[in-house]
């Protein structure tokens, strides 16, 4: 029996067929892949961003009573966004949030710690 064209075509259509896939894969990889430099290091600004919280900057209000007043002025000095007042009681969420300055009081309403977050 002599071979003919159709039953070659099979193997050759075979062939052909795992050549492109083989080239589209490797087409893909190469896609996928970067040649972009990467920085050597990332650096982070050594002062204080806008908006930023500096606790250490409020640490004076240890020992006066919290107020509205005080609350706001502590606030504007730690550069945060926002402030708040935490009585032993109090219940808080866990989220940090670093704009965020944190006072807190004892039972007589009296600073006893401050802190961002």
């Amino acid at each position: 029996m002599k071979a003919t064209p159709m039953d070659k075509e099979p193997n050759a259509l075979n062939l052909k067929t795992r050549f492109s896939l083989i080239l589209a894969t490797a087409m893909l990889a190469a896609g996928c892949s970067s040649t972009a430099e990467k920085p050597a290091s990332i650096t982070t600004p050594s002062g204080p961003t806008p908006d930023s919280c500096t606790s250490s900057a409020v640490e004076h209000f240890k020992g006066q009573a919290a107020t509205p007043e005080l609350l706001e002025q502590a606030r504007q000095q730690a550069g945060a966004s926002t402030a708040r007042i935490l009585t032993p009681n109090s219940v808080v969420t866990l989220e940090y949030n670093g704009q965020r300055l944190n006072l807190n009081v004892d039972d007589q309403r009296v600073i006893t710690r401050v802190s961002c977050g």
